[in-house]
């Protein structure tokens, strides 16, 4: 999987939305694909148009745990916004992931401009939802 700086650098070499798109879309093919028993209603984002599942690890720390990420859609584009995601919180202490605005990244390499509002309605519920269960692990 692409790790974030691979993503930005390849975003600033890519001038137009189309090559982007179809960066995104490679991205999301490269995702590894979620087993069916990780497809649950506990694991689905809620505020996505397409069906999202998030699946969250920890290791480490009890009190600030590395956490890591799983995530897969049903659509393709969505699938690469996953991975997107996936790049910039697996890995990461809880403590991090939750004092981490992904969309001030995602503005800087001009990701959000180009979605449709509904695409960045989900791209935000599973940005929220992933620093939501940071700030409870960080602070357990």
């Amino acid at each position: 999987m692409a790790s974030l700086d691979q993503i930005i650098d390849d975003f600033a070499f890519l001038d137009d939305w189309e090559d982007r798109y179809r960066y995104v879309i490679e991205l999301g093919k490269a995702l590894p694909e979620l087993a069916e028993e990780k497809r649950t209603s506990e694991n689905k984002v809620m505020g996505c148009a397409s069906q999202v599942w998030l699946v969250t690890h920890t290791s480490g720390d009890p009190e600030n745990p590395i956490m890591s990420f799983e995530g897969d859609s049903d659509a393709h584009i969505v699938r690469g916004l996953v991975a997107i995601v996936l790049a910039t919180y697996s890995g990461k202490p809880a403590s991090e992931i939750a004092a981490l605005d992904a969309f001030e990244i995602f503005s800087k390499i001009g990701l959000v401009e180009n979605l449709s509002s509904q695409r960045s309605n989900g791209l935000r519920s599973m940005v929220k939802r992933i620093r939501e269960e940071a700030k409870v692990r960080a602070a357990a």
